[in-house]
């Protein structure tokens, strides 16, 4: 909030003017000059007075001047001034992302996936692209929406493009582990920047979505392809038959993510396995008799031990999975509700290497190492010796508790207030606020934003496609770009699912919510659809990306060349198609 209060201050001491110095008469010193009224009218004023006169800097020599939003906020004809606003109102619409990216967190956690999951946070998700697009159409006459909603066709294609090819490409760079017969091994990365040996790998769900993505596109190609004719009458139908299709698809995919909510529900899954984690270590660092790991960051074995035979209680030098239960069940897991069974599956299954249904003292050492590495990595921690390992251990639980505090007992009470979330209350008037908040600063910042882009292109004579497809982008997809990063620095083949299945997602909203504001807005506004280069390029990238996903599931160091070239690649390509070509 205190960054809210900041740029709205800033804002407000930036007002619109011009400033005129006061000057002194030549015959007449004892008179001050208002700087308003004209002297010189008579023949002995008739030469030009020696006074100072202040004008607003600028890099341009035209006296053009522009309207300002809502009668109040600051505008301005030049270079540096617009520039100035389109960070300003670039840093609101990024503050509304961040908080409605926020919100919707908290009321998953609160209500689930389902209706929430699947439903309200794919379109909150793409609020700030839309609201953008919206404003860029209904200013002013149709001459005025035609000139600026240029912004809202290179926000869209922008968005699209930074998130599947610079975004997707980081995630593969950041995310990389060693690649053992062609499956990516969590929290290993030793082979560095080898091209084939390192890289990620996904789930086959994670496939879905990107062929899902690649289908997005499918309303972008039914409303170019009459572009090609000559007829007012089928180009107008072919917008009409593109938007009920996008509508079409995007209520499709809503109720498919709604019924089959897979990445709010791999989401909750992997919070709940790193409760499990965080629960167990910090139980068993309280049984200790000792430090868990030697100062020089070794794992203290002969403490080790003495918990293996602590829990071990039929001393048979194996632990059961009644015995872990057992375990479980004096382990506290703060303000979330925990199967207990399940727990103790989770750590059978993460320890028990041989698969013989029991955990010996040499799998007990190797799964304490691993998870300790794992809370480690959480913490971005880059020294790890004994003395600090209740501090890690600490900050990798408060983390957890943090990110997620809803466990779904049954995939039914999608829409019931879950008993494991503390303050439910509290937490969904803290949700609600967040996304009012964030609703608000997009509807009420979209147009200037949208206008100060429209004036540095005045100024610069730099198309307004190109500011809109590289700066806006930043500004409303920032928060989901740092939150798929987030996700990939895990290293693991879960979290490298979620991060490629949330941006899959993301440009799928893109082409489906997006494109019906913008195809409505063309529709019922009679604007000329003239981005046929535009179209080409969201089309060849999300082909592209989406088949490349789709026919795969590991992804080498290599596969980030593609996706960064296909950034440059798509600019290039409008440039010479629209300016070379003459395609617009």
């Amino acid at each position: 909030m205190s960054r809210l209060l900041l740029l709205l201050s800033i804002l407000i001491l930036c007002g619109h003017g011009h400033v005129h110095g006061r000057y002194n008469l030549p015959d007449q010193s004892d008179l001050i000059s208002d700087g308003v009224r004209q002297f010189g009218t008579s023949s002995s004023y008739s030469y030009s007075p020696n006074f100072l006169t202040l004008h607003r800097p600028t890099l341009n020599a035209d006296d053009s001047t522009c309207d300002e939003t809502y009668g109040f906020l600051p505008c301005t004809t030049t270079i540096l001034g617009n520039l100035f606003l389109i960070i300003v109102y670039g840093g609101l619409m990024y503050l509304a992302a961040t908080y409605l990216s926020k919100g919707s967190e908290l009321l998953l956690e609160i209500l689930g996936p389902g209706i929430i999951g699947g439903l309200f946070l794919p379109i909150l998700g793409a609020l700030p692209d839309a609201m953008l697009i919206l404003v860029s159409g209904l200013s002013g006459s149709t001459e005025t929406a035609q000139d600026q909603v240029s912004v809202g066709m290179g926000l869209l294609a922008g968005s699209t493009v930074m998130l599947i090819t610079v975004v997707w490409g980081s995630c593969v760079f950041i995310g990389k582990c060693d690649i053992e017969n062609n499956i990516a091994v969590d929290n290993k990365d030793t082979k560095k920047l080898s091209l084939t040996g390192s890289g990620v790998t996904t789930d086959t769900l994670t496939k879905y979505s990107a062929i899902i993505m690649a289908v997005s596109v499918i309303p972008f190609i039914v409303v170019q392809l009459p572009q090609l004719l000559s007829s007012t009458y089928l180009r107008q139908l072919a917008v009409l038959i593109g938007l009920v299709l996008s509508l079409a698809l995007l209520i499709s995919y809503c109720m498919y993510q709604v019924f089959q909510p897979w990445i709010q529900r791999r989401r909750l899954a992997y919070a709940k396995h790193k409760h499990v984690i965080s629960g167990l270590l910090k139980d068993l660092k309280k049984r200790a008799l000792g430090r868990l790991l030697h100062d020089n960051g070794e794992l203290n074995e002969e403490v080790v031990e003495k918990l293996f035979d602590t829990i071990d209680m039929n001393r048979d030098k194996h632990l059961s999975l009644s015995e872990l239960r057992a375990l479980m069940v004096g382990i506290r897991f703060d303000e979330i509700e925990l199967d207990k069974d399940d727990a103790a599956d989770k750590v059978m299954k993460d320890f028990d290497t041989s698969h013989d249904s029991q955990i010996s003292l040499r799998e007990f050492k190797a799964g304490i190492q691993k998870w300790l590495n794992e809370a480690k990595h959480a913490g971005n921690s880059t020294s790890y010796s004994g003395s600090r390992t209740e501090k890690i251990l600490d900050d990798f639980h408060e983390q957890t508790k943090k990110e997620h505090q809803l466990i779904v007992r049954g995939e039914e009470q999608s829409d019931e207030v879950v008993e494991g979330v503390d303050n439910p209350k509290k937490t969904s008037i803290k949700a609600g606020l967040m996304l009012l908040a964030g609703t608000l600063i997009a509807a009420a910042f979209a147009d200037p934003l949208v206008d100060a882009v429209d004036n540095f292109s005045d100024a610069t004579s730099i198309p307004t496609f190109f500011i809109s497809f590289i700066a806006l982008p930043l500004a409303t997809n920032s928060s989901e770009a740092v939150s798929a990063i987030i996700f990939a620095s895990r290293k693991k083949k879960r979290t490298a699912s979620l991060t490629f299945s949330e941006l899959y997602g993301a440009v799928t909203m893109n082409n489906v919510l997006c494109l019906s504001v913008f195809l409505a807005l063309v529709y019922v506004r009679g604007l000329t659809w003239d981005f046929s280069a535009e179209v080409l390029v969201i089309v060849i990238v999300c082909v592209v990306m989406g088949v490349f996903g789709g026919l795969r599931t590991t992804f080498p160091l290599w596969t980030t060349s593609i996706a960064y070239l296909l950034y440059p690649f798509s600019l290039v390509l409008v440039y010479v198609l629209d300016y070379i070509f003459g395609w617009s």
